[in-house]
Protein backbone atom coordinates (compact mmCIF):
# COMPACT_ATOMS: atom_id res chain seq x y z
CA UNK A 1 0.00 0.00 0.00
CA UNK A 2 1.21 3.55 -0.52
CA UNK A 3 0.28 6.62 0.35
CA UNK A 4 0.32 9.62 -1.67
CA UNK A 5 -0.48 13.61 -1.02
CA UNK A 6 -2.85 14.76 -3.88
CA UNK A 7 -4.32 17.91 -5.26
CA UNK A 8 -7.33 19.02 -7.19
CA UNK A 9 -7.19 21.83 -9.65
CA UNK A 10 -9.38 24.10 -7.22
CA UNK A 11 -6.33 23.79 -4.06
CA UNK A 12 -7.82 21.19 -2.14
CA UNK A 13 -5.16 18.56 -0.52
CA UNK A 14 -6.01 15.17 0.75
CA UNK A 15 -4.38 11.85 0.61
CA UNK A 16 -4.82 8.49 -2.25
CA UNK A 17 -4.34 5.14 -0.43
CA UNK A 18 -2.88 2.97 -3.67
CA UNK A 19 -1.36 -0.85 -4.28
CA UNK A 20 1.25 1.36 -6.01
CA UNK A 21 2.01 3.86 -8.16
CA UNK A 22 1.06 1.79 -10.94
CA UNK A 23 -1.96 1.63 -10.05
CA UNK A 24 -2.28 5.54 -9.45
CA UNK A 25 -1.38 6.09 -12.76
CA UNK A 26 -4.09 3.85 -14.18
CA UNK A 27 -7.21 4.91 -11.82
CA UNK A 28 -6.25 8.73 -12.52
CA UNK A 29 -6.35 7.87 -16.27
CA UNK A 30 -9.44 6.96 -16.43
CA UNK A 31 -10.86 9.59 -14.22
CA UNK A 32 -11.43 7.43 -11.05
CA UNK A 33 -9.69 9.44 -8.54
CA UNK A 34 -11.47 12.68 -8.09
CA UNK A 35 -11.37 15.26 -4.71
CA UNK A 36 -13.59 14.13 -2.01
CA UNK A 37 -14.21 18.01 -1.83
CA UNK A 38 -15.65 19.62 -5.00
CA UNK A 39 -15.04 15.87 -6.75
CA UNK A 40 -12.80 17.48 -9.68
CA UNK A 41 -10.88 14.99 -11.23
CA UNK A 42 -7.68 17.24 -12.59
CA UNK A 43 -5.78 15.32 -9.75
CA UNK A 44 -2.14 15.76 -9.05
CA UNK A 45 0.76 14.18 -6.83
CA UNK A 46 2.44 16.07 -4.17
CA UNK A 47 5.60 15.45 -3.03
CA UNK A 48 5.65 13.79 -0.12
CA UNK A 49 6.99 13.65 3.44
CA UNK A 50 6.39 10.27 3.68
CA UNK A 51 9.76 8.46 2.69
CA UNK A 52 10.76 5.07 3.25
CA UNK A 53 14.23 4.47 3.66
CA UNK A 54 15.90 0.76 3.66
CA UNK A 55 18.16 0.36 6.28
CA UNK A 56 21.96 1.37 5.82
CA UNK A 57 21.05 3.38 2.93
CA UNK A 58 22.93 6.48 2.34
CA UNK A 59 20.63 9.70 3.57
CA UNK A 60 23.16 12.34 3.41
CA UNK A 61 23.76 12.72 -0.42
CA UNK A 62 19.61 12.72 -1.20
CA UNK A 63 18.74 16.05 -2.17
CA UNK A 64 16.73 18.10 -0.36
CA UNK A 65 12.69 18.49 -1.48
CA UNK A 66 11.61 21.65 -2.60
CA UNK A 67 9.18 23.13 -0.35
CA UNK A 68 5.59 23.55 -1.37
CA UNK A 69 5.23 27.65 -0.71
CA UNK A 70 8.52 28.18 -2.59
CA UNK A 71 7.21 26.08 -5.98
CA UNK A 72 4.06 27.68 -5.75
CA UNK A 73 5.47 31.19 -5.84
CA UNK A 74 7.77 29.63 -8.34
CA UNK A 75 5.09 28.94 -10.65
CA UNK A 76 3.74 32.70 -10.47
CA UNK A 77 7.37 33.91 -10.88
CA UNK A 78 7.72 31.95 -13.88
CA UNK A 79 4.06 34.05 -14.87
CA UNK A 80 5.87 37.22 -14.08
CA UNK A 81 4.16 37.85 -10.88
CA UNK A 82 5.53 40.22 -7.84
CA UNK A 83 4.57 37.83 -4.43
CA UNK A 84 2.30 40.79 -3.42
CA UNK A 85 -0.10 40.79 -6.51
CA UNK A 86 0.18 36.65 -6.10
CA UNK A 87 -1.19 37.03 -2.64
CA UNK A 88 -3.92 39.31 -3.15
CA UNK A 89 -4.94 37.34 -6.37
CA UNK A 90 -5.12 34.18 -4.33
CA UNK A 91 -7.62 35.80 -1.38
CA UNK A 92 -9.49 37.11 -4.33
CA UNK A 93 -9.88 33.51 -5.08
CA UNK A 94 -10.59 32.43 -1.25
CA UNK A 95 -13.62 35.02 -1.10
CA UNK A 96 -15.45 33.23 -4.28
CA UNK A 97 -17.83 30.27 -3.60
CA UNK A 98 -16.23 26.82 -4.79
CA UNK A 99 -19.44 25.37 -6.41
CA UNK A 100 -17.30 22.35 -7.95
CA UNK A 101 -18.89 20.33 -10.99
CA UNK A 102 -22.30 22.48 -10.53
CA UNK A 103 -20.25 25.84 -11.77
CA UNK A 104 -22.54 25.70 -15.28
CA UNK A 105 -25.24 24.89 -13.89
CA UNK A 106 -24.80 28.08 -11.11
CA UNK A 107 -23.23 30.24 -13.48
CA UNK A 108 -26.42 30.50 -15.33
CA UNK A 109 -28.84 30.57 -12.28
CA UNK A 110 -26.78 33.88 -11.56
CA UNK A 111 -26.54 35.23 -15.50
CA UNK A 112 -30.33 34.46 -15.50
CA UNK A 113 -31.24 35.95 -12.47
CA UNK A 114 -32.75 32.87 -10.94
CA UNK A 115 -29.92 33.18 -8.04
CA UNK A 116 -28.16 35.60 -6.24
CA UNK A 117 -24.99 37.40 -7.55
CA UNK A 118 -22.26 36.45 -5.90
CA UNK A 119 -18.80 34.93 -6.77
CA UNK A 120 -18.20 31.83 -7.68
CA UNK A 121 -15.53 29.03 -9.06
CA UNK A 122 -15.73 25.35 -9.83
CA UNK A 123 -15.14 23.32 -12.80
CA UNK A 124 -16.53 22.54 -16.08
CA UNK A 125 -15.72 20.92 -19.35
CA UNK A 126 -14.58 22.06 -22.80
CA UNK A 127 -18.14 21.60 -24.10
CA UNK A 128 -20.07 23.03 -21.12
CA UNK A 129 -17.45 26.08 -21.18
CA UNK A 130 -18.26 26.34 -24.90
CA UNK A 131 -22.00 26.30 -24.45
CA UNK A 132 -21.56 28.74 -21.54
CA UNK A 133 -19.67 31.21 -24.26
CA UNK A 134 -22.24 31.16 -26.81
CA UNK A 135 -25.10 31.63 -24.21
CA UNK A 136 -23.05 35.75 -23.27
CA UNK A 137 -22.27 34.34 -19.90
CA UNK A 138 -18.68 35.91 -18.75
CA UNK A 139 -15.98 33.78 -16.96
CA UNK A 140 -12.59 32.69 -16.56
CA UNK A 141 -10.22 29.97 -16.19
CA UNK A 142 -7.91 30.32 -13.36
CA UNK A 143 -4.09 28.82 -13.69
CA UNK A 144 -3.23 26.47 -11.29
CA UNK A 145 -1.26 27.82 -9.00
CA UNK A 146 -4.13 30.37 -7.68
CA UNK A 147 -5.77 27.58 -6.96
CA UNK A 148 -3.88 25.56 -4.66
CA UNK A 149 -4.51 25.68 -1.13
CA UNK A 150 -1.44 27.57 0.69
CA UNK A 151 -2.05 27.01 4.00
Amino acid sequence: MIIFELNCAHGHRFEGWFASGEEFTRQQERSLVTCPVCDDAHIERLPSARVSVAKGAARDNAPAAEPVEERQDSDAAAMGLPAEALSKLRELVRNTENVGRHFPEEARKIHYKEAPARAIRGQASHEEAKALTDEGIDFASLPPFLTRDTH
